[in-house]
């Protein structure tokens, strides 16, 4: 049993943990051996940590043999976004311009929980620098590559991580989502994932884009997702917006049912155009499985406002403010569009941040207004399946705009919670993702929601990953 041990679900290898059919150091050698198959084509990872991994690997087995894991993930192999702080790995933001020497002595708040629950964090997966853009691709990492389909992208920023994810060479791992950043690798190479209620999962170091930002769980289903919630939601002092602790357990709160729920339908939200007509039509098929299952699902136009603009004011600001750290050597070793975006933001004035923000807050008291009426609200996750690889954005047009992920974005701004799980394929082979999106607080409910959804569609892999 080693190869196969690389697409069960953290769910299955805890199990097989417990009733010892399986160990810690055979999953990770089954993740490692993919990783040496799959990986030169793919470019998912910017780090690995072989002997560090094998050694958490043989104390989780020890603490399995005597019946005491550390945690609900003990002995799973997990990875961590290159914008996470990991003690032991280089986190350079997939920029030249930062040293990778270290030393690296902190844990960003999510790995130190995963680290406590006894998870076998092994590497460090790829993103275009400070994750400023919807694909990934950097001049230090080069191309990640889309497992469904080697010559797509399997979106950004989180994509080498969705990419370890949906081709079997990591089980868990953990992104972050400024504008989409976890949903969009999400709904490209069909994964489940949420961005969850703004300072749920605590942050640290603070990220540049502030309260659009969130770390998020990723995973090949709906169950791992929850349970990697059950641990990365503790509360940690160096996160100054961390929320309480909710005292839900994510795992338990999936059994409920979602027969009688109110739900809305949005197939634009009142404002997005250019919806590819395959992922118009699996979403409106999703939406016929959720009346199925019994949830009372309203198609409604909320007419929210395309908030494109103060969303980039907000990106290209913070950017600017990002790059005054470093010298001009440094600056030329950068992508050239995330210079753009700063030198956009060098341009704005006061005024015009405040104006973004005002106009965000606006938009989140509707939005704060339609979850008076209705439970959770379903929408496409991207309005396009994944694209050709080499362009930043779907038709290859200006890379410092994020106005192709509306669907995602918006809800960065609300900062309300919204997960993405796959709802179909197209004609040719390529995921489509469904968003569902619910009030503050409500991400319990949203996971019950995509995990009745899941049984019914079932989990999606590449065929590159089970060939």
């Amino acid at each position: 049993m080693s190869d196969d041990l690389a697409l069960l679900s953290a769910t299955k290898l805890v199990k097989l943990f417990r009733r010892r059919k399986a160990s810690p150091i055979e999953a990770l050698h089954a993740v490692l051996a993919r990783i040496d198959r799959l990986n030169p084509t793919l470019n998912a990872f910017q780090f690995l940590d072989h002997d560090g991994a094998l050694k958490a690997a043989k104390a989780s087995e020890k603490r399995w043999k005597k019946g005491k894991p550390r945690g609900p993930v003990d002995g799973v192999p997990t990875t961590i976004k290159d914008t996470l702080i990991t003690i032991g790995m280089p986190t350079v933001y997939g920029t030249r311009a930062n040293d990778p020497k270290g030393p690296w002595t902190q844990d960003a708040p999510c790995a130190a929980s995963l680290r406590d629950a006894g998870a076998v964090i092994f590497g460090k997966t790829t993103t275009p620098e400070y994750g400023f853009k919807g694909v990934t691709d950097s001049p230090l990492y080069g191309t990640t590559r889309n497992p469904w389909n080697t010559d797509h992208t399997p979106g950004g920023s989180s994509g080498g991580s969705a990419t370890a994810l949906a081709s079997g060479m990591s089980t868990l791992s953990v992104g972050t989502d400024a504008a989409g950043s976890v949903r969009i690798p999400a709904s490209f190479t069909g994964l489940a994932t949420i961005k969850t209620t703004f300072g749920r999962v605590p942050a640290y170091p603070p990220s540049a884009q502030g309260t659009l930002a969130n770390v998020g769980p990723m995973a090949r289903n709906v169950a791992d997702v929850a349970l990697m919630m059950n641990v990365i939601t503790r509360p940690d002092p160096r996160e100054w917006w961390s929320l309480p602790d909710d005292g839900v357990d994510y795992v338990k709160a999936l059994k409920g049912k979602i027969k009688g729920l109110k739900i809305a339908y949005s197939p634009d939200l009142g404002f997005v155009k250019n919806i590819d007509p395959e992922v118009a039509k699996a979403v409106a098929k999703a939406v016929k499985t959720f009346r199925r299952l019994g949830a009372k699902v309203t198609e409604i136009n909320p007419q929210l406002p395309d908030l494109t603009e103060p969303l980039d004011t907000l990106w290209q600001g913070n950017a600017s403010v990002l790059l005054e750290h470093f010298s001009p050597e440094q600056r030329g070793l950068m992508d050239p569009g995330l210079l753009r975006a700063a030198a956009l933001g060098a341009k704005q004035s006061q005024k015009d941040y405040v104006v973004a923000n005002q106009r965000r807050a606006e938009m989140g008291v509707m939005v704060n207004e339609l979850f008076c009426q209705y439970d959770l609200l379903l929408t496409p996750t991207m309005p396009m399946p994944a694209f050709k690889v080499g362009l930043d954005t779907p038709n290859g047009g200006d890379d410092v705009s994020l106005a192709w992920t509306p669907f995602t974005f918006t809800f960065n701004l609300s900062r309300n919670p919204a997960a993405s799980i796959p709802c179909g394929l197209t004609k040719a082979g390529l995921p489509i993702g469904l968003q569902i999106v619910g009030a503050h607080y409500a991400d319990a409910l949203l996971l019950r929601a995509a995990y009745a959804f899941e049984r019914e569609v079932g989990v999606f892999i590449p065929p590159m990953a089970s060939s």
